[in-house]
């Protein structure tokens, strides 16, 4: 044990014994939705658009074959967003996208490799500025949907405990598959504590499920009082596309009066149409930046 007195900031620094403690290692690991438009046959259809999640095929263990979200290791001396353009730099332009810290992951088995914590980003990226698929990294967007099946409550000696089970479904171009997810809220006395349990999954990596169903649980959320959905949409665009994405991301439809006026101070109305072949053209909107 080191007993010289320090005297100042500078000799506590150079005498300070960091071999002394065990050392985590720490990822990042990206949840990138993007909305995407299936071409209809039938120009009288309305467009359907597609939520979508990047995922990456492991090539290595431990999980290997399993799906993952884009992710990896953080450097001694790399800042965490830098760490994130690394992992996405074949993907998109992250200046051009919109990028939030989500949550750190710490469970102690979370990774059967090593205590690694993971800080998990969540991205949102305009289909417009995607770049071309990375065949050799085995990228894939999977079509994603996240629907709740069922509840129960659990009494407790000084509280409950209320559980809902939720399926997230991933449609891809190979591969479909479903995972549930639980999310558990724990009431004691006036403590709320909420967490997340995989109840069952045979297709992603690590708790990486987990991380998902988060992310868009937060999207969710934040779309009902933040412009968040605008970072989905190109610069100008229709009132229709913009319920459009409300209505995927939610996955539910809304009233069509009850919505623009929701959104009203949101927009701001251009002198500019967009025309589509068998269409009356519509108006287009751009974001209210004085918001």
């Amino acid at each position: 044990m080191n007993h010289q007195k320090n005297t100042t900031e500078a000799d506590f620094l150079k005498n300070y014994q960091v071999e002394k403690y065990e050392k985590p290692s720490v990822t990042v690991d990206v949840v990138a939705f993007t909305i995407t438009e299936e071409s209809e046959k039938n120009y009288r259809k309305n467009t359907d658009k597609k939520l979508k999640v990047l995922l990456m095929k492991r090539n290595d263990f431990p999980f290997h074959g399993r799906w993952a979200l884009p992710g990896g290791f953080v450097g001694l001396r790399e800042d965490l967003q830098a760490a994130v353009q690394r992992v996405l730099k074949n993907k998109t332009d992250l200046s051009k996208a919109y990028l939030e810290q989500l949550y750190t992951w710490g469970e102690p088995d979370r990774d059967p490799r090593h205590r690694i914590f993971s800080i998990s980003y969540l991205t949102l990226i305009q289909s417009a500025n995607l770049k071309v698929k990375d065949s050799s990294k085995h990228y894939e967007w999977f079509d994603l949907s996240m629907n709740k099946i069922h509840t129960r409550t659990e009494k407790l000696p000084d509280g409950e405990r209320v559980i809902t089970a939720h399926v997230l479904t991933f449609h891809g171009e190979k591969e479909s598959f479903d995972i549930t997810i639980e999310f558990i809220q724990t009431v004691k006395e006036h403590l709320i504590s909420q967490s997340y349990h995989i109840a069952e999954n045979d297709f992603i990596a690590f708790d990486h499920a987990k991380i998902i169903a988060y992310a868009l649980k937060r999207l969710r959320e934040k779309i009902e009082y933040t412009p968040i959905a605008f970072s989905l949409l190109p610069e100008l665009f229709t009132l229709t596309q913009l319920q459009q994405v409300y209505e995927t991301i939610l996955n539910k439809e809304l009233l069509k009066a009850n919505f623009r006026r929701k959104i009203a101070d949101m927009v701001t109305e251009t002198n500019e149409y967009k025309k589509d072949a068998g269409h009356r053209p519509s108006k287009l909107y751009r974001f209210n930046s004085k918001l």
